[in-house]
């Protein structure tokens, strides 16, 4: 690869690195120390972290990443490089597996949480599906967003 695709390559690894991060502080003790508390409690603290994530930075490194990702997909494929599968496999593993899944599993699990009431009787059992649903596919989203990060970081040093 040229030099400003070996750029791209690597600053959308550290994107897809961070992100993967952030996914795993997340599945591994974020949410289990959640599940611990009283389900009022929890809930309440996640509807608050849903609201925060919603923020320029987060956003600019998550969906930022998902777009270098594509434009990496692009570079490689119009100038060529010995291990494009390793490009291309990094940017899917990316879109497909952290961006896609975002929308597709965590948002409407977090946009249903926004309604429930942390107090109300069903609460702690809606709750308790919630933390083993949303944790398995945020653990989904952490390994691809590692494994992208992987491969285009092989990529470069090819």
């Amino acid at each position: 690869m040229n030099a400003p695709a070996n750029i791209l390559a690597l600053v959308t690894a550290l994107g897809a690195a961070l992100i993967g991060g952030t996914f795993f502080a997340f599945s591994n003790f974020i949410m289990p120390a959640l599940a611990r508390q009283p389900a009022a409690s929890g809930i309440g603290t996640m509807q608050a972290v849903n609201i925060t994530v919603i923020n320029p930075v987060f956003l600019g490194v998550f969906m930022g990443t998902a777009l270098l990702a594509i434009a990496l997909v692009v570079a490689v494929l119009v100038g060529g490089h010995p291990r494009q599968f390793l490009v291309i496999a990094g940017a899917a593993l990316y879109v497909a597996g952290t961006f896609a899944v975002t929308m597709a599993c965590n948002v409407p699990m977090n946009d249903a949480l926004a309604s429930l009431q942390p107090q109300g009787l069903q609460a702690p059992e809606i709750w308790g599906r919630y933390v083993a649903d949303w944790t398995w596919w945020n653990s989904v989203r952490a390994l691809a967003a590692v494994a992208a990060a992987g491969c285009l970081t092989i990529a470069v040093m090819a």
